[in-house]
């Protein structure tokens, strides 16, 4: 069978450093050529298929390392579940829409209610891991937050690192009193809102997880991090607000600090060479959920340099291109949500750049009074989702890139 070959000329493309007009030449599932060549030469070659970007932006494929979008795919309202197949198929289909090609489903490992019960969760985890040999669009990851309060959930940490069954991992402590929820009032609220359950039944739960605080064993947490870190799969920490919490980060080897709760611990954690991300939505709406630090603060002080969906994945392109209204370079913006996180993560010898021998990755990204639309989103060289607008003056999108 011969091998796909495609030609994308006429393209703004996105590089690490600058923005080039020229053209990008896949082969099979891989990028074998990058040029600052419009229309390159491509004329009698009937196996090429050639793909005009119309002046629109190519840039890579955004990874998106943390996200609770299945959990929400799965649970919309409390106590309504739907089939994770179902989920799965549905989201995917949300996420190239959005231009996320690579995503870490993020699901959590505790002794809560729904879709974070520890055998839903496990559940949730097989099932991804089926689904995604058999048929996806997009390239499907786990990334299993594990709630140090539920003791007895080391074990099946331990036996899912060992199967391989997760990608990268993340220590939180959502104990009330402190990181996200220094007000338990407001974890009280937010965990009845959520699971739908009453005040009593809640207070009893966080009773007991502070109870469950003083029990953690960092012995064998730093030694399941050294573990995972031997098979690739890396760790990040969630929630820090004190020095202290990026230091036990450094002694479990990890790489990665989520969404820190103020600017001083971000800046310690970049001063210790550890990555820092922060939520999409933050940027968008100028604020954290939770009243903590804002993230473009800490990105205009070069204290984050990865951003995430969090929880909203049609956040993560607007969000780009608002951080370049705060003075921040588009490709420096583009490379939170791609090169960078790729490096975290170990896979930006796969994708993270329009670089050639890499993933042929791809989103071409028009822009619509000042608003940025996906085109066309790119999986390992096929086209995975492709759209066309009319808006009412019967102008094409497609031409005011």
């Amino acid at each position: 069978m011969k091998t796909k070959k495609v030609c994308i000329h006429n393209a703004q493309i996105i590089l690490p450093e600058k923005i080039v007009k020229g053209h990008i030449m896949i082969d099979g599932q891989r990028i074998s050529e990058v040029a600052e060549s419009i229309f390159p030469k491509v004329k009698g070659n009937p196996d090429l298929t050639v793909i005009d970007a119309e002046g629109c932006y190519v840039m890579p494929g955004m990874i998106d390392l943390h996200s609770d979008a299945i959990e929400k795919e799965i649970q919309p309202r409390p106590n309504t579940l739907f089939p994770i197949d179902m989920a799965f198929y549905e989201l995917e289909k949300k996420l190239a829409v959005c231009g996320i090609t690579t995503m870490y489903h993020s699901l959590s490992l505790s002794d809560e209610w729904g879709v974070r019960n520890k055998d839903m969760v496990v559940g949730v985890i097989n099932s991804i891991n089926r689904l995604k040999r058999t048929r996806s669009m997009i390239n499907h990851k786990i990334h299993l937050r594990y709630e140090l309060t539920f003791l007895a959930g080391i074990n099946i940490l331990e036996s899912l690192i060992k199967d391989k069954s997760i990608d990268f991992m993340s220590y939180m402590d959502h104990t009330p009193g402190q990181g996200q929820f220094k007000d338990a009032e407001a974890l009280k609220s937010f965990t009845m809102q959520s699971y739908g359950k009453k005040a009593q039944e809640v207070e009893e739960f966080m009773d007991k997880t502070i109870e469950q605080q003083a029990m953690i064993d960092w012995f064998k947490l730093r030694s399941l991090a050294k573990l995972a870190k031997t098979i690739g799969i890396r760790l990040a920490s969630h929630d820090d607000d004190t020095r202290e919490k990026i230091e036990t980060l450094l002694e479990c080897e990890g790489v990665l600090s989520e969404f820190p709760i103020n600017i001083e611990t971000a800046l310690y954690a970049k001063s210790r060479d550890i990555y820092v991300c922060v939520g999409a939505p933050n940027i968008i709406r100028g604020k954290s959920h939770s009243n903590n630090m804002r993230a473009i603060d800490a990105i205009l002080n070069n204290a984050a340099d990865i951003m995430c969906s969090d929880y909203l994945p049609s956040a993560m392109l607007p969000a780009i291109f608002k951080l370049t209204k705060e003075g921040i370079k588009l490709t420096e913006a583009v490379k939170m949500v791609t090169l960078n996180p790729a490096k975290a993560l170990g896979i930006d010898n796969e994708v993270g750049t329009i670089e050639v021998g890499k993933c042929a990755d791809l989103i071409f990204v028009a822009m619509h009074q000042d608003y940025p639309i996906i085109r066309k989103t790119m999986v390992g060289g096929n086209i995975i989702s492709q759209s066309e607008f009319l808006v009412l003056n019967s102008e094409r999108v497609d031409n005011v890139c």
